[in-house]
């Protein structure tokens, strides 16, 4: 694949990617989430145009995704703990239950052909897409947050979907504890927290799960994760996090829900169109 790339290809292949880890950084930063609904959808075109089987296309976006996650997500989360933003409890009650969810999730992902995997992530992208484009913050369905046993569900939740979409379940995280009345910066630094521990334990199952079909990746691919994504993209991320996040407590945050609620949609359009053509 790679080795039948002209060099001016991969030189287009290599700038979508850093652009791709600039635009997930700034994003991972303002909203609290890892960059995935960013990631997912540029690695799957890049991966398309290298020639990757639609078979294996997905895991391999979803895999790559949660590695590049991980150091975007201790970037933003310590830039968050700086402003106060964040909810120790929180983040501790989740922990436990969001690994258990996101080792489920990966395997899952190994049996499971890749439009499914598309499906999840049209639904999931579609919902928090809606909701970013609503921009109701203010929707509550109680006044503080839930016991012990609703909490753990919530964290399963966020780990089984980040794992099936390549997300590190900062998006999904946020809207649970605005339903309860958490200020929104410090909704968005507590989900920021979650992503730290969230995406390894994803990218290990990934990176097991992909290793029988080496023959169908790119080179330099560990199972289901491309180091070659990882390397280009996850240190500009990493970079641009703080950025997002200082951007994210310096600006209203209206016009940035409205731009990133029309993109998740438009990207959950282009993958239904990949499932429907497929």
């Amino acid at each position: 694949m790679l080795s039948s790339m002209s060099w001016g290809d991969l030189a287009s292949l290599c700038l979508a990617l850093l652009a791709g880890g600039i635009l997930t950084g700034l994003i991972a930063g303002m909203l609290g989430v890892g960059g995935g609904g960013v990631m997912v959808p540029v690695l799957y075109e890049v991966f398309r145009v290298i020639g990757v089987e639609q078979s294996v296309r997905m895991q391999l976006c979803v895999g790559t995704s949660l590695a590049i996650i991980i150091p975007t997500a201790v970037t933003s989360y310590r830039a968050h703990q700086k402003k106060g933003a964040v909810l120790p409890g929180v983040v501790k009650r989740w922990r436990l239950p969001a690994i258990a969810g996101i080792i489920t999730g990966s395997a899952i992902a190994a049996f499971v052909p890749g439009w499914v995997l598309q499906a999840v992530f049209v639904v999931v992208v579609s919902v928090l897409g809606v909701k970013s484009l609503i921009g109701r913050n203010d929707i509550q369905i109680g006044a503080q947050l839930p016991g012990p046993g609703l909490m753990s569900l919530y964290g399963f939740v966020i780990g089984l979907a980040s794992s099936l979409v390549g997300i590190s379940g900062g998006g999904i995280a946020t809207n649970i504890l605005l339903l309860y009345g958490v200020p929104i910066h410090a909704a968005v630094g507590t989900s920021a927290g979650i992503g730290i521990f969230i995406p390894l334990p994803g990218v290990i199952g990934y990176a097991v799960a992909g290793w029988p079909h080496l023959s169908e990746l790119p080179p330099l691919s560990l199972g289901y994760v491309s180091v070659l994504g990882f390397v280009l993209m996850a240190p500009l991320a990493a970079v641009f996090a703080p950025v997002g996040a200082r951007l994210a407590h310096r600006l209203s945050r209206r016009h940035l829900e409205i731009g990133f609620g029309a993109f998740l949609l438009v990207v959950a359009a282009r993958f239904v169109v990949a499932i429907v053509w497929r």
